[in-house]
């Protein structure tokens, strides 16, 4: 990947996008999980990020890409925004934005235990092994002294809830796995973001009709609020950060890009606290430390081997 040619200016912004902005749409999950089921809500964001993205790349006169890569990159799309993001919606009917975020800031760790190819460089080091311990340490921790809020069932589907956001880490890294290995470099325009998020979209409208999320929608019901976080999710969610996030891969190493991961938490917890009054405990902030502890040892000492 070659970073020479990339303005500095949209590096910066980039970068601002993906740390700031998505820590942010944890919050913007659940004021529209307020009125609007899990799986409706990635259809709308998907599909009309989309279609948007789509109008613009169709008026810069971009080419699509070769039907195979059409192929992988709706695979790729639909493991990573359905499996990933999507999932992490469904959970947090049960967890906090809070909780959601420091979960996903695991995304390093399943880096390593799932990118096989990688496996000699990274089990070698004591450092990578102490790290993934570490985290997963802090996971438990935070989890146990998360306090549960009042306006969720939380109390009795914590486990739950997290399980299902673990899940969806694996799948993100799993669909960025399968992209990085499918998809030509070099060759990103916007037509690659835009077909991963309508086989998004498509794929969670199928899901929602399955489980009969659209059968109980109602959209006349749904307040102001709650449109207002799909419409948060679907700007800055999908078409800045998202964005953002697949074009800083072609051109920043992996490793620099997935820091957002430490930020994140960070920001959605102080967000959850300020806005939505999200309980943060002492010994909650004892297990974020953790988490963020083993996310960096991990990372700096995978950037170390492939350096």
């Amino acid at each position: 990947m070659n970073n020479a040619n990339a303005p500095r200016l949209w590096l910066v912004l980039a970068f601002v996008a993906i740390y700031f902005v998505w820590g942010t749409t944890y919050l913007a999950n659940l004021y529209a999980l307020e009125a609007i089921p899990p799986f409706v809500i990635s259809a709308l964001r998907y599909l009309v990020a989309g279609l948007l993205l789509g109008g613009l790349a169709y008026t810069k006169g971009q080419a699509l890409p070769e039907r195979k890569e059409i192929r992988d990159l709706a695979i790729s799309g639909i493991l990573m925004l359905v499996g990933g993001s999507g999932l992490v919606v469904v959970a947090e009917q049960y967890v906090s934005s809070g909780s959601a975020a420091v979960i996903v800031a695991t995304e390093p760790l399943w880096f390593v235990l799932l990118d096989r190819s990688r496996w000699n460089q990274y089990f070698t080091d004591k450092k990578i092994i102490a790290g993934l311990l570490i985290g997963f340490a802090g996971i438990v921790l935070f989890t146990h002294f998360t306090p549960t809020a009042q306006h969720q069932n939380q109390s009795a589907n914590q486990l739950l809830g997290t399980a299902i956001i673990l899940a969806g880490t694996v799948l993100w890294v799993v669909g960025t796995l399968f992209a990085v290995r499918r998809i030509k470099p070099g060759s990103y325009t916007l037509w690659h973001t835009t077909i991963q998020l309508l086989a998004a979209g498509l794929f969670s409208t199928l899901i929602a009709l399955i489980n009969g999320e659209w059968a109980v929608f109602d959209w006349q019901a749904v307040p102001l609020f709650a449109w207002g976080g799909l419409a948060f999710l679907i700007a800055f969610g999908s078409l800045i950060a998202y964005l953002a996030f697949a074009w800083l891969v072609t051109v920043q190493p992996p490793a620099i890009v997935s820091t957002h991961t430490y930020v994140n938490p960070i920001i959605a917890v102080l967000i959850g606290w300020l806005v939505a009054d999200e309980q943060v405990t002492g010994l909650q902030a004892i297990g974020l430390a953790v988490v963020l502890t083993g996310v960096v040892l991990t990372q700096f000492s995978q950037s170390r081997a492939e350096g």
